[in-house]
């Protein structure tokens, strides 16, 4: 085992021995099957994995983001999902040590065992934080993911500003969404919609205004106006 790894190991001891303890094979075939087999899981619901998270972090505490890194990495690589799930977690929670470069980390975690569960849990956590820290840099890396062949990193960039209500950037997601209107991937589409469905909820006319001027997939359309069709 690598220096690092064997650190990030002993580091993470406590938190191997709950999770091994809390695993349930009968839950684990199910979110297996949910994911449609492409992760391992411990088998453990989401409250009793956060209750078991939360107390490891509370008294397991680092304090170099060089070690951070590896310990986020580290999980990334194991293969349980739970895992993912955690390092989401963690890195949230070490917020205090964040310095700019923390987004190559982000990017890792997007393009790494990527699907939509760990893609946008760090969407949810971890972009409002570093956005927050970082404004000046939004715009240059979300333009970077938009234009970037990786589905995940397009996905990203459509909907970072799912929760920014009022202080969303219109032109921004304009441009983002029109970039990748004719996309057929499903999540692509899907995240159209999403974005859409959410600003609604604070500028529905913008967003009929947008369906009705911009020919969309089918998906995104429906998702977009789900909301508004159903005041």
């Amino acid at each position: 085992m690598k220096k690092d790894s064997f650190e990030a190991c002993i580091y993470l001891k406590p938190l191997i021995l709950a999770f091994e303890k809390a695993a349930n094979e009968k839950e684990a075939k199910g979110m297996k099957a949910y994911m449609l087999n492409q992760f391992e899981f411990y088998g453990i619901k989401t409250p009793q994995r956060d209750s078991i998270v939360k107390a490891f972090l509370k008294i397991n505490r680092i304090q170099k983001y060089t070690e951070l890194e590896k310990v986020v990495k580290y999980m990334w690589s194991q293969r349980e999902r739970e895992w993912q799930y955690a390092a989401i977690d963690l890195l949230a929670s070490h917020i205090i040590l964040w310095r700019a470069n923390v987004i190559n980390l982000i990017e890792y975690c997007l393009v790494h065992k990527s699907w939509w569960d760990a893609v946008d849990g760090i969407g949810s956590d971890w972009f409002p934080k570093y956005f927050s820290l970082f404004p000046e840099k939004q715009n240059s890396i979300t333009q970077k993911w938009n234009k970037s062949n990786n589905m995940w990193l397009q996905r990203s960039s459509i909907l970072f500003q799912r929760s920014y209500k009022k202080n969303t950037n219109t032109q921004l997601l304009s441009n983002y969404i029109l970039q990748h209107k004719s996309s057929k991937e499903f999540f692509i589409q899907k995240a159209i919609g999403w974005a859409l469905r959410e600003y609604s909820k604070t500028n529905s006319e913008w967003v009929v205004s947008f369906v009705e001027q911009n020919k969309l997939a089918p998906l995104s359309k429906r998702e977009a106006l789900k909301r508004i069709k159903t005041q």
